[in-house]
């Protein structure tokens, strides 16, 4: 079985949680939190950060430190993990919907425009399976009509938009570390900022609106949003081996977009003055039909695939009578394939293979 995705160990994340286990800081304190803030801060390019206990909680947790609530609208691209606008609704504010771009899957700028009300408090960025959004329209728009920046960067470790790190844009970002990010803690997340007071706030919010000069005081509704020592030790050795982890990710991109070449289907590839980081390897294969017969042709030769994300306009929850067409046909017509850092030229080479064998 070659699976879509499985974690890749191979530096000192084994020696640092036994060093949390023989020092007995296994929970929300030790010196392992502190460092991966640090290290993964000026790996990106950050202000600063807080570690959080996995990547949902980071967006809902940058939301409130911004003060979103009841009667604020947030713009998110409906093609999204579901997260991204569970944690709107779950602020009281309104996820207002907008289209993806065919050529890079990721939000419409110009659609953006479009949906931009007096009640708009903030516009979301989701940098889909690890391209970067259009950061310099997206900027430009927050700027002009006095817009709070998020990004959503729970698959975009190590992406770059003219040589800067995602999640470095906005007022505000998150990141996923579970087990199948780029680099892992098993379950954890993190949010980073600009604004010292903004990750203050989000600090204080974390960690149950504890004060920080009475001890047991709590002045806020709040939550319990932190990360084990342990999770940041693994975190802190899968971010010593990041840059290795990323070669290898963009080495299997660059042989799946050699092997495909010339099938009825397009790569999801990298673009001028940008760093995919290629979280997954991604094609859209032309004819929505296909897809599912091909996704059980790929799983009868042992190879794992997943779909694109469903829209989130469609899901019953959040559900509208707009329609988005690019979204709408992305998701239609798009697999993950096998994308994990293990894998070797002969793993994709019959992931290829099997591919090709279907369109014969």
């Amino acid at each position: 079985m070659i699976p879509v995705y499985q974690p890749f160990f191979s530096g000192r994340e084994k020696e640092y949680v036994n060093q949390c286990l023989d020092s007995t800081w296994i929970s929300s304190k030790g010196e392992f939190i502190g460092r991966f803030e640090r290290s993964f801060a000026e790996y990106i390019g950050a202000e600063h950060a807080t570690t959080v206990s996995n990547g949902t909680v980071a967006i809902h947790l940058a939301l409130e430190a911004l003060g979103i609530g009841p009667g604020d609208e947030v713009i998110v691209p409906t093609l999204t993990y579901v997260a991204s606008v569970n944690t709107i609704i779950q602020t009281g504010a309104t996820p207002v919907f907008v289209d993806s771009l065919e050529k890079s899957w990721q939000i419409d700028p110009q659609d953006v425009m479009r949906k931009i009300t007096p009640r708009t408090k903030a516009v979301m960025a989701v940098h889909l399976y690890g391209l970067p959004c259009d950061m310099a329209a997206l900027t430009a728009i927050c700027n002009e009509n006095n817009l709070l920046l998020i990004e959503d960067c729970a698959e975009a470790f190590g992406t770059r938009y003219h040589g800067q790190h995602a999640g470095t844009f906005g007022d505000i970002a998150t990141f996923s570390f579970f087990g199948n990010k780029t680099i892992t803690c098993g379950e954890g997340g993190m949010v980073v900022a600009k604004e010292k007071s903004v990750i203050e706030r989000a600090y204080h919010l974390k960690n149950q609106g504890v004060s920080q000069n009475r001890e047991y005081w709590h002045d806020t509704v709040a939550y319990n949003y932190r990360m084990t020592n342990i999770c940041a030790a693994i975190g802190l050795a899968q971010l010593e081996k990041a840059d290795a982890i990323i070669a290898k990710k963009r080495q299997i991109a660059k042989w799946y977009n050699e092997g495909l070449c010339g099938l009825p289907l397009k790569t999801h590839d990298e673009l001028p003055d940008t760093v995919h980081s290629f979280w997954m390897c991604s094609i859209a294969i032309d004819d929505a039909i296909g897809r599912q017969p091909l996704r059980d042709h790929l799983k009868q030769a042992g190879i794992e695939t997943r779909p694109l994300f469903y829209p989130s306009h469609i899901l019953p929850h959040c559900a509208t009578n707009e329609i988005f067409p690019v979204a709408e046909s992305l998701a239609a017509r798009g697999i993950n394939l096998p994308s994990y850092p293990g894998l070797n030229l002969d793993d994709v080479g019959k992931v290829v293979e099997k591919i090709r064998e279907f369109f014969v």
